[in-house]
């Protein structure tokens, strides 16, 4: 390994800006933003029929609160009427409706992905939809057990305090938000993996994935805090006021998954130029 010098990390941001600048990441984003629209209702007829078969359907309304805008719970509250009267039918569809069009999204990852590494996908139809398919069933099972982590270690909260131990309550409602964020860290990597027409392994990509983790859940928490605090999106666009805030929200979330990836891109560029980082 090379030393890193003052120089060599000013060339790798430098490098770094004008990738992102170059490969256009605002306007993948909002490709990505219009894909991850498409695929929201099939995917929450699966993830919420899933959960909600096995816990309370308002604590897994307080965790998705959490993280997304308002606007998000009003649409997932919404169709909640649909997907329980739909029942396994509903379910069945939205499988098979969610692995064609969440697959389109996770399509759209692979070619941003690919750009960033400049590499061209040279894999044939068959292929790059498997790892499309396969990527969308992996996100959904991360996200899945993401959720249910939080919900289950309030149990385990509750179980500590029925034992006597009440002290290693506030430690683990700590630790269960920890592991959570952790799960998301590894859905993001393994996307960064697998996703690009090039062979990377883990460590080539965990700490564009940390960054990525980290960044979606602060531009999450910031965003949702500023149009509760500031903003009014209804009075500017009537009934589509909702939908602007969910499309403006999949647009950073967007934004943040790719550059989390040329952040990669750039890091894997210049260890092969320089033998550092």
């Amino acid at each position: 390994m090379g030393t890193i010098t003052k120089s060599n990390t000013k060339l790798f941001w430098k490098e770094f800006f004008k990738r992102v600048q170059e490969d256009g990441v605002m306007d993948l984003s909002a490709q990505l933003a219009y894909y991850f629209l498409l695929s929201l209702f099939p995917f929450l007829i699966v993830s919420i029929t899933l959960v909600t078969a096995i816990v309370d359907p308002q604590q897994l309304f307080r965790l998705i609160d959490a993280y997304g805008p308002p606007e998000l719970m009003e649409i997932i509250k919404e169709n909640m009427n649909v997907i329980n009267q739909g029942g396994g039918t509903i379910l069945s569809v939205g499988i098979i409706v969610t692995l064609w069009t969440a697959s389109n999204g996770m399509n759209a990852v692979i070619r941003a992905l690919n750009k960033a590494y400049d590499v061209p996908e040279n894999r044939n139809f068959i292929v790059a939809r498997g790892v499309a398919i396969s990527l969308t069933f992996g996100m959904l099972f991360m996200i899945v057990v993401a959720m249910l982590l939080p919900i289950f270690g309030e149990m385990i909260g509750n179980f500590f305090i029925y034992i006597g131990l009440s002290h290693f309550e506030p430690v683990w409602n700590a630790l269960r938000w920890v592991i959570s964020t952790i799960l998301i860290a590894g859905v993001i990597t393994m996307i960064y993996v697998a996703a690009p027409n090039k062979k990377l392994v883990v460590h080539d990509v965990w700490i564009g994935a940390v960054v990525a983790t980290i960044g979606w859940q602060l531009v999450s928490w910031g965003f949702a805090f500023y149009v509760n605090s500031f903003s009014n999106y209804n009075a500017t666009y009537g009934s589509l006021g909702g939908i602007i805030v969910l499309m403006l929200w999949f647009y950073i979330s967007g934004m943040m998954l790719i550059i989390g990836g040329e952040l990669n891109a750039t890091l894997n560029k210049f260890r092969r130029r320089t033998n550092t980082f």
